[in-house]
């Protein structure tokens, strides 16, 4: 399921509070987004199209829920992304960070616990 960055700023309104109404989800994006309300609107139209949230008739509105999970939307995500910028492989993408500078003695840490950790499971 590919969803845009737009879709994906609603999707997290959703994944943190739902059911919400439309506009539930307008008023929550108001302070993060210079959307109008039927900019949001047509976003969950797409989203409901794609099968990433439900809608449930309540009297004259709908309220939204997510059935795509924002773990398996990351899992997804990144395995697009590694994919196509890295082969798919990990330590390409760590190394272009560690190149870049980008990584900070906190990360480094944290990256060898976990390989440390990852080692010990195989």
């Amino acid at each position: 399921m590919n969803i845009s960055d737009a879709e994906s700023t609603v999707m997290e309104v959703l994944w943190q509070r739902s059911p919400l109404g439309a506009d539930e989800v307008v008023a929550a994006l108001a302070g993060a987004q210079d959307w109008q309300e039927a900019t949001i609107k047509t976003l969950l139209n797409r989203l409901l199209k794609k099968g990433a949230i439900a809608a449930e008739a309540e009297g004259r509105r709908y309220r939204y829920s997510p059935v795509l999970t924002r773990e398996a939307w990351l899992t997804q995500t990144s395995r697009g992304l590694l994919d196509r910028l890295f082969g798919g492989r990990v330590a390409p993408l760590v190394a272009h960070f560690g190149e870049q500078k980008a990584l900070t003695r906190k990360d480094i840490a944290e990256l060898r616990a976990l390989l440390e950790k990852l080692d010990g499971q195989r």
